[in-house]
């Protein structure tokens, strides 16, 4: 079923990012300030009004949903949810329906929810994984456990979830890393992705000292390693190649060395319901209002309609070393899920 939900430039979206919260259970340096102030529960969406707002994007034409935070798993209305959502899995061939619901998580709570996510119908799942020294991890994260984590890559993989392992490359910090992250995830079979950090929100640390283009890292990369392109995708930003030494899949997304925007079908809803319709704009709409304001399933359908016909052409991210230009959206990371 095509998507109903094109916008200005002919993208179609048919990729929905759900922040469940804003809440994180971490302080991760590049996703969120160390002493954060986190929104009023009744600001947030309930179980029920997210569950209305991601029906409506499905019945639009939306195939992929991926549950964000935060940490999603620190909220409990998330399993429930995934089980609502998973009813929409298996439709029949034309008829509206998902392909794959997804997850993003810091493992913090995976040990204890891996087996309740594939019940629920849940089959791959990204961890964010900055350091595979303890140290350094807490360092990183302000407050993670290593080993907890380490924990929950186990039990999702003996759950039977497929495992993506994102690492935000940082100059300075864990660039010294990116080796023995290939080894370990070819260990256990799972695939890479590096991720240029993003100027998002005032976080304590200064960002543009930690940035590192993804394009030398590449090259340092393919010293030592046998890259081959792939034109596989999941439906993100990240593109992939083979390395050839551990037959897994190695991923790059690159906002500020090589923009992404001009496939993109992607939009993201904030817990809040604010619809993003660019992860590196304001653009968007307002969703909780039209749910709290009694509308109907045409006036919520109306509003995200609208939202998307005015989706940017990209987004404007910028971060340079050498003129200390930055700039980017003042809301953090955790708002929207990245």
């Amino acid at each position: 079923m095509a998507s109903l939900l094109t916008d200005s430039f002919g993208r179609a979206v048919t990729y929905l990012r759900l922040s469940v919260t804003d809440r994180c259970d971490m302080r991760c340096l590049y996703c969120m300030a160390e002493n954060m102030t986190f929104l009023p529960r009744e600001d947030m969406l309930g179980g029920e009004e997210m569950q209305r707002v991601a029906e409506a994007f499905i019945r639009s034409g939306v195939r992929r949903i991926r549950l964000t935070g935060g940490e999603p798993l620190v909220r409990h209305e998330t399993l429930p949810l995934i089980r609502r959502l998973g009813a929409w899995l298996d439709r029949p061939e034309g008829m509206p329906g998902l392909d794959e619901i997804t997850l993003t998580t810091n493992g913090s709570r995976l040990r204890d929810n891996a087996g309740a996510l594939y019940e629920a119908g849940v089959r791959r799942i990204n961890v964010s994984l900055d350091s595979l020294r303890p140290e350094r991890f807490r360092e990183i994260t302000r407050r993670g456990n290593l080993d907890q984590v380490l924990d929950g890559i186990r039990a999702a993989r003996e759950a039977g979830l497929a495992l993506r392992i994102n690492t935000v490359a940082m100059a300075g910090t864990n660039d010294d890393e990116t080796d023995e992250l290939i080894r370990y995830c070819g260990k256990i079979g799972a695939d890479l992705c590096l991720i240029e950090t993003m100027p998002m929100g005032e976080t304590g640390d200064d960002r543009r000292n930690r940035y590192l283009p993804l394009t030398e890292l590449r090259r340092d990369l393919e010293t030592r390693w046998t890259l081959e392109p792939l034109t596989w995708r999941t439906g993100g930003p990240a593109r992939y190649v083979r390395v050839g030494e551990t037959g897994r899949r190695l991923g790059f997304i690159t906002p500020l060395t090589h923009n992404f925007c001009e496939g993109c079908n992607r939009v993201r809803l904030s817990c809040t319901g604010r619809l993003y319709t660019c992860l590196g704009q304001e653009d968007g709409g307002d969703l909780r209002a039209v749910l709290r304001a009694g509308g109907s399933d045409q006036d919520l359908l109306a509003a995200i309609g609208e939202a998307i016909r005015h989706k940017p052409r990209g987004h404007d991210f910028v971060l340079d070393r050498d003129t200390d230009v930055i700039s980017g959206p003042q809301r953090h990371m955790s708002v929207t899920g990245g």
